[in-house]
């Protein structure tokens, strides 16, 4: 629910990609360490989005790097403190489609 849903007008986005993905990706339970292990890092989505081809054991240590970044250009760094935060947001955000409401 914090990201943006965007649709393209003119089959154009409009950001660069690399803003795009900050602004339709979030992170969640970063401080999870068993979690990122067991996910394989997908819990850093801002990063895995940006960095794909980077081993995800990286990710924790890039996401400083990124963050740091983000907030010197002013560019959202979405992330949920918990998975359960992050389940809550996308049902927010699923309901919000179904409804309209977006």
């Amino acid at each position: 629910e914090s990201t943006e849903f965007a649709v393209p007008e003119n089959s154009s986005v409009e950001n660069n990609w690399a803003v795009h993905q900050m602004k339709t990706t979030s992170n969640f339970a970063m401080g999870n360490a068993p979690l990122t292990w067991y996910l394989g890092g997908l819990n850093y989505q801002v990063e895995h989005h940006l960095f794909p081809s980077i081993c995800h054991i990286h990710y924790p240590a890039l996401s400083e790097i990124v963050k740091e970044t983000a907030e010197e250009f002013d560019i959202p760094y979405l992330q949920h403190k918990t998975f359960t935060a992050a389940i809550s947001s996308h049902f927010r955000f699923l309901h919000q489609l179904g409804t309209n409401a977006v």
